[in-house]
């Protein structure tokens, strides 16, 4: 498998705007809604890539052999940075490669001290998250929407530090 990271600005609109309304996408995203359209593309993928500059971190689109899959990355949430990783159906299997490549770059090359997740209320599944080193730690809300916090602190072992 061939994998990129590129900046969300480096994907065609209608690409971002198929993969945000997709009916499967949208069930994983509470926050979502189907009426994801070019304008909204535009301000959404502004927002998005402005964070790199605001914060030093921000989404970044995935590509699989070439091929849109996703996008996610690291979020500026509340003053944490927040893991995302939103793929498209096609790629669900290639989740845990991608997630792998995410806390890497955020743990070494930006050298953050922990990384959250926030999963809703909805997602009964959970387990995943604890095996993969998450602790709960509270809850948020956003848009009325109450979310479980859960964070993954950097490896104190010397490959990490930075």
């Amino acid at each position: 498998m061939d994998l990129e990271f590129k900046r969300l600005t480096e994907v065609s609109l209608q690409d971002i705007i198929s993969l945000n309304n997709h009916p499967d996408v949208l069930r994983q995203m509470p926050l979502g809604s189907p009426d994801f359209d070019e304008v909204k593309a535009k301000v959404w993928v502004k927002q998005k890539d402005a964070q790199w500059d605001n914060h030093g971190y921000g989404p970044w689109a995935f590509f699989i052999d070439h091929q849109f899959a996703g996008w996610g990355g690291l979020q500026y949430e509340e003053g944490d940075a927040d893991l995302a990783l939103v793929l498209h159906p096609h790629f669900w299997g290639s989740g845990k490669v991608i997630y792998e490549e995410i806390v890497k770059r955020a743990f070494t090359t930006m050298g953050l001290g922990s990384i959250t997740i926030l999963l809703p209320h909805s997602r009964t599944r959970i387990k995943g998250v604890g095996r993969l080193g998450f602790q709960p730690d509270g809850e948020v809300e956003f848009d009325g929407v109450r979310f479980q916090r859960f964070r993954l602190l950097a490896p104190t072992t010397p490959e990490h530090s930075a």
